[in-house]
């Protein structure tokens, strides 16, 4: 028998090949990137939080305008948190918007499920988007039964031939709003962690926030922002935006921010609040994965004088990776003076920002790359003394459940964990 040589390709076969390998690093380098160009300069420090030129800022130069006339009312873990949404939904009468990143299997996912089908068994206008990665967990029974009620619901960013680009992006937006007139947002996912009241591991400490007022319609807006994105359908009138009588004496806006519309908004609201900062910047933060940008202005927040104070998981966290990430960008955080304090009791999930008692900023954005670039996210801003006050001593209580990191313990952590930093800085783009 002749001896059989190497096999050989034929040429259109290895220019298919090498198209497909193209084609494939193509995809996954645009997934790895938000497709907008980063931001790299520092923000001049020509204003305080206290000046009306902030606000002026915040309200025109990057986000909607900030509107009076609001009531926040912080709701601390699912005991506080899941009634009340629950019992909104349960009385809507005209239309339910809900987003959300995390929808996983488990009792309260079912009752949520329940109380949507309900409504829109009743006449009401339900929808509800739901990110396709968050959701993987959400059981078929759940969707199916809202369906057969007439819950519109749609997945954001499901994989198709022409959004393969863009898979990387998801939404960790986490709004709920009912009949245009109340909304909730913060936080939580719809999950059997998030029950409870951060009594042990199985149960997250996380915060949320129920708003009434005219910032309700911003939220609304937030919603329908990428509810267009994905069906296309522009929901108006009066079943989403009523007119919105004052409630309270708070003034707020609702902040959001794309890949697709403006993705460095986000943190450039952040980058503003922290060099407008005077006495305090007090940062609850489930994942804290800072750039060097943003590290180089807390590190300036911290040379003129200003007060860092971070709550971050500790033993019981939901990643590794990034909770090693994280723990890489602490050394000069607390060489000049920031105080770190990891949370004991259980995964600490809160996103709170507080900058000088007189804004505060909550919602779904993480403090790391993934949130300011790569994700849709959304932060309700309020600037009210008294509800600053009140979310500090929250934010204190936390501090004591908590083990405050000094600069020594960072220096003397085992080599496995400097190892393992070191890993997860090749990461950090997408953490």
């Amino acid at each position: 028998m002749p001896h059989a040589g190497p096999r050989r390709f034929s040429t259109p076969l290895i220019v298919f090949l090498t198209a497909l390998v193209t084609g494939a690093a193509v995809l996954l380098a645009l997934n790895f990137t938000a497709g907008e160009k980063k931001v790299q300069h520092e923000l001049p420090r020509l204003y305080s939080t206290a000046s009306p030129q902030f606000e002026r800022a915040l309200g025109s130069l990057l986000g909607p305008g900030i509107v009076g006339g609001n009531e926040v009312t912080e709701l601390l873990n699912g005991d506080q948190i899941f009634p009340p949404m629950l019992a909104a939904i349960k009385a809507a009468q005209k239309s339910v918007t809900f987003e959300t990143y995390i929808y996983w299997s488990g009792d309260i996912g079912k009752q949520f499920a329940d109380a949507l089908s309900e409504r829109a068994q009743a006449g009401v206008q339900v929808h509800v988007l739901l990110d396709w990665v968050g959701s993987a967990k959400m059981e078929d029974s759940y969707l199916a039964e809202m369906e057969q009620a007439g819950v519109q619901i749609k997945k954001f960013h499901e994989p198709h031939w022409y959004n393969l680009a863009r898979l990387n992006n998801r939404t960790h937006r986490k709004l709920l709003v009912v009949d245009g007139q109340v909304g909730f947002t913060g936080g939580v996912g719809i999950a059997p962690e998030w029950t409870g009241n951060a009594q042990n591991p199985d149960h997250w400490r996380d915060s949320h926030y129920l708003v009434r007022g005219p910032a309700v319609a911003q939220m609304q807006a937030t919603f329908l922002d990428n509810w267009l994105k994905v069906t296309g359908k522009v929901l108006h009138g009066d079943a989403y935006f009523p007119a919105i009588a004052l409630v309270g004496t708070q003034k707020a806006q609702m902040f959001s921010s794309s890949p697709s519309s403006g993705s460095e908004s986000m943190q450039l609201m952040y980058h503003l609040a922290i060099t407008a900062a005077e006495r305090s910047i007090d940062l609850s933060v489930a994942y804290f994965v800072p750039d060097e940008l943003t590290q180089n202005l807390l590190m300036d927040a911290l040379k003129r004088g200003v007060r860092v104070r971070l709550v971050t998981p500790g033993e019981h966290t939901d990643t590794e990776t990034v909770k090693a990430a994280s723990r890489a960008t602490w050394g000069d955080l607390l060489q000049a003076g920031a105080e770190i304090y990891e949370y004991r009791p259980t995964m600490y999930h809160c996103k709170v920002m507080i900058v000088d008692q007189l804004l505060v900023s909550v919602g779904s954005t993480n403090f790391d790359n993934r949130s300011f670039r790569l994700n849709d996210e959304a932060n309700l801003n309020v600037y009210d003394a008294k509800f600053a006050q009140r979310q500090t001593l929250v934010f204190e209580d936390d501090i004591k459940r908590s083990r405050r990191v000094t600069h020594a313990d960072w220096l003397e952590r085992p080599l496995r964990e400097k190892l393992h930093e070191k890993m997860t800085g090749l990461l950090r783009s997408q953490l």
